[in-house]
């Protein structure tokens, strides 16, 4: 079992928790109260920095309800945190653009992560042609 050091910069929000069982992400909450216009951007603090052990590094990604609940998309996609962004001024956040108005407060769940091992060390072999069948070009898969 990895251990992970954390230092919470906000003490308005919960603890993180690993629930075993239900789900290997683990939920982020705002720590600061946003209001936000339609087409308006903000980095929202979530209250956290992290010591993540060599090798890992943390991908953050939206809730599945967050855009149903706030109409908030993260601007990146999804967040990579490596392990050098470690010291106590490396607050993690959530990149929010705005869809609609919407507001959202300290403690509600808007993101969650995961921890991954880096990608390991790999080398590119070029060639003239591929061994693979040809699926179609992409965005092929699923056409009737």
């Amino acid at each position: 079992m990895k251990k992970i050091k954390i230092r919470y910069v906000s003490d308005q929000i919960e603890k993180l928790t690993y629930i075993d069982g239900k789900s290997d992400w683990i939920d982020l909450r705002a720590a600061e109260d946003v209001v936000l216009k339609a087409g308006e951007f903000k980095l929202i603090s979530l209250g956290v920095c992290m010591q993540l052990p060599e090798g890992y590094e943390a991908h953050i990604v939206p809730r599945s309800s967050t855009f149903k609940n706030f109409g908030v998309l993260q601007a990146n996609h999804m967040g990579v945190v490596d392990c050098s962004y470690c010291g106590n001024n490396d607050i993690w956040r959530f990149p929010a653009l705005a869809m609609r108005d919407t507001e959202i407060h300290v403690g509600d769940r808007i993101c969650q992560f995961r921890i991954m091992e880096n990608q390991p060390k790999i080398v590119f072999e070029e060639v003239e042609s591929l061994d693979g069948e040809d699926r179609g070009g992409f965005g092929s898969t699923g056409i009737v």
